[in-house]
């Protein structure tokens, strides 16, 4: 099969910096502006929404239920998703989940406002959102090469990040205040109208003419992406790697909220300056890949973070004293969006085009899904156990040790694999 097209040249060049060479393609500066105001609504929510929760139900076991609502379609579908991202106009795709996106948190805001909201509306928002997210995610990230081509793809992911962390530290900071001030309604409001800017920038997009691939049924092109991966040892290490991680190293996240009254005294303004702390040092991450991302030795450096972030992770929940969990935190979102954005460009760079849309079916299954899923049983144990600090130190113990043990068994394949080819294995 031919290998994929370039994206489609801009009318006139623009000259930018090395570190910004992606912006260069005009479809993804309009994706890009699209995002940066849309991920500052979501974080925002997110915010809103931990709290409105734990002010709903007093309890940690609704915090990671919530999250596993929005994670367990994703968990479900995000393969069948990737195949069925492969077979339709990424473009449309992402127009009906940004919709989706929208009008979820548009009814919220309004029960929220008339005083009407219970946690069973937030649980049933999530999962409409889920099931957004599972076709969203893998479209979005096999559309980006289709954007800028592969010469610019980890400067992409890189200045993904670098939005999807920006917003991470302005949104949960204005939400801390604005939640103090006016309630949590006012943030569902903004999130579900900052989507307009995305869906206004996917509808100005100038893009090819899609072309239907051949008409073997989803199932086989699913199993195709299956087998594949099978056989591929450094994908398959990957994805592993990114699994472990996922499994005991995101999985504290929903509980943030608790650490930060419980834990470090904090009020909603505390915990809206600790999702921006950690969104910070996850900035300065994707910072430095889009900076001197080409001169990074890539493998070595992901190894480095998988391995530390267990180790800050285990400290975060030693420590009573709010400066050191901020720094703590910091070192947490650094490490984290290294390991993440690493594995992606790895993923993406390795994978054959026409394989592209399943293979990243299967990874954000894994970021999206799993992590969440393991984050409603470690709050479920937080729950039973009543110390949240402890399960979730042991959790990260685990996770050291499971990474420990990927990295000595299989230490040298992602330096000795192959280069991929660029046709679909027979």
């Amino acid at each position: 099969m031919p290998t994929l097209p370039p994206a489609p040249p801009s009318r006139r060049r623009i000259r930018l910096p090395h570190a910004l060479r992606a912006l260069r393609h005009r479809n993804y500066r309009l994706l890009f502006a699209g995002q940066l105001i849309a991920q500052i609504g979501f974080w925002m929510q997110a915010t809103a929404q931990g709290w409105l929760v734990l002010r709903l139900t007093e309890a940690p076991f609704w915090l990671g239920a919530i999250a596993a609502a929005q994670s367990l379609p994703v968990l479900l579908l995000s393969a069948p998703a990737g195949a069925f991202a492969d077979r339709v106009p990424k473009r449309t795709l992402l127009l009906v989940t940004q919709g989706t996106a929208m009008a979820t948190a548009l009814l919220l805001a309004l029960l929220i406002f008339s005083h009407m909201v219970q946690v069973w509306h937030v649980l049933l928002a999530a999962l409409l959102v889920g099931i957004a997210s599972a076709f969203e995610n893998p479209a979005r990230q096999a559309f980006t090469i289709e954007l800028v081509g592969r010469e610019d793809l980890m400067n992409a992911i890189a200045l993904d990040s670098t939005v999807l962390n920006g917003a991470r530290i302005i949104g949960p900071a204005a939400a801390g205040a604005l939640v103090a001030a006016t309630g949590e309604g006012p943030a569902f409001l903004i999130n579900g109208l900052s989507v307009l800017a995305v869906i206004g920038g996917l509808l100005m997009m100038r893009l090819r003419m899609f072309h239907a691939p051949s008409r073997r049924s989803g199932w086989q092109q699913l199993r195709e992406g299956f087998d594949y991966i099978r056989r591929d040892a450094r994908v398959r290490l990957l994805l592993l790697q990114i699994t472990a991680h996922c499994v005991f190293g995101l999985a504290y996240f929903p509980l943030l909220p608790y650490f930060a009254r419980n834990v470090l005294g904090a009020d909603v303004q505390g915990f809206g300056v600790l999702a921006s702390i950690n969104a910070a040092g996850a900035l300065i991450a994707a910072l430095m890949i889009a900076l001197i991302g080409d001169r990074l030795p890539r493998v070595g450096l992901r190894t480095v973070a998988l391995l530390s972030y267990a180790i800050l992770l285990g400290a975060f929940t030693l420590t009573r004293s709010f400066p050191l969990a901020m720094a703590l935190l910091a070192g947490i979102g650094w490490a984290g969006i290294v390991v993440l954005t690493l594995t992606n460009t790895l993923l993406q760079m390795a994978v054959p085009d026409e394989l592209r849309g399943r293979v990243m079916g299967v990874y954000m299954l894994v970021v999206m899904g799993v992590s969440q899923v393991s984050g409603l049983l470690l709050s479920s144990a937080a729950d039973v156990i009543g110390d949240v600090p402890l399960v979730v130190g042991c959790w990260a113990l685990i996770g050291w040790v499971v990474q420990l043990y990927l990295f000595l068994m299989w230490r040298g394949t992602l330096r000795e694999s192959p280069r991929p080819v660029t046709e679909t294995p027979a």
